[in-house]
């Protein structure tokens, strides 16, 4: 079996980016996201980048990084959230933005992976996500068709690995990460800790290595997206 650790981000990436290239990153806010990769992303200096995640983040943060350095041409989005950076260039007309209904990315994601090219769904329906989308009736309902998302690579957050690439994600980290790792031609995973193959319980395993190429243990920062305290 291939190792699949790698000493750090930078070199993870290694011969995986190009110009024009499509990315899959984790995380919902700052939940999970692939921070290290993120970075290693941002200096590898590719271009014209398509950006499949549910937000990207904040300004200063995880994918913010890599709007303010202007190598996101696309965001494949739900939420513009919190970045103003993001916020500014859509409303210039300097980033192109696929809007989705939560849901419908999600399950666009999935089906990537999946290998299912479309599916019909009555979420959109008389909406502004419905024009130029194929309409079909299933016992007197209209519903639309969304197609299966795919990417050159996915960046993934994960809480333990083994050596093998099986993932376990914890909590609410978990959120876009699983399904992202499936719809990747590559997929790399950072994560908090490596264990020796066999160490993980089988009926914990989130994600099967089969579907991970390459792995890197990080540092992290978690920051918190919105801190509420007392006065």
């Amino acid at each position: 079996m291939a190792d699949k650790v790698y000493p750090d981000a930078k070199t993870a990436l290694d011969g995986l980016t190009f110009d024009g290239m499509t990315v899959m990153a984790g995380g919902f806010g700052l939940c999970g996201i692939p921070e290290n990769l993120i970075l290693a992303l941002r200096d590898s200096n590719a271009q014209d980048l398509t950006v499949i995640s549910n937000n990207a983040g904040v300004d200063d943060f995880g994918l913010g990084l890599l709007l303010h350095t202007r190598q996101i041409k696309k965001m494949v989005s739900s939420y513009v959230g919190e970045n103003k950076t993001f916020e500014k260039q859509y409303l210039n007309g300097e980033l192109e933005l696929e809007f989705n209904p939560q849901g419908t990315l999600a399950e666009r994601i999935r089906a990537g992976g999946a290998g299912i090219p479309g599916f019909y769904t009555k979420t959109g329906v008389g909406t502004l996500v419905a024009e130029g989308k194929e309409h079909k009736e299933f016992d007197g309902e209209t519903y639309i068709m969304e197609t299966g998302l795919v990417a050159d690579i996915s960046i993934v957050k994960a809480w333990k690995a083994d050596k093998a690439g099986n993932l376990v994600f914890r909590k609410t980290a978990r959120n876009f990460n699983p399904m992202m790792a499936t719809a990747g031609k590559m997929t790399i995973a950072e994560v908090e800790e490596i264990v020796e193959n066999g160490e993980l319980d089988a009926d914990h395993i989130h994600t099967p290595g089969i579907f991970v190429q390459r792995l890197v243990q990080g540092n992290f920062e978690k920051r918190i997206e919105q801190r509420t305290v007392r006065a």
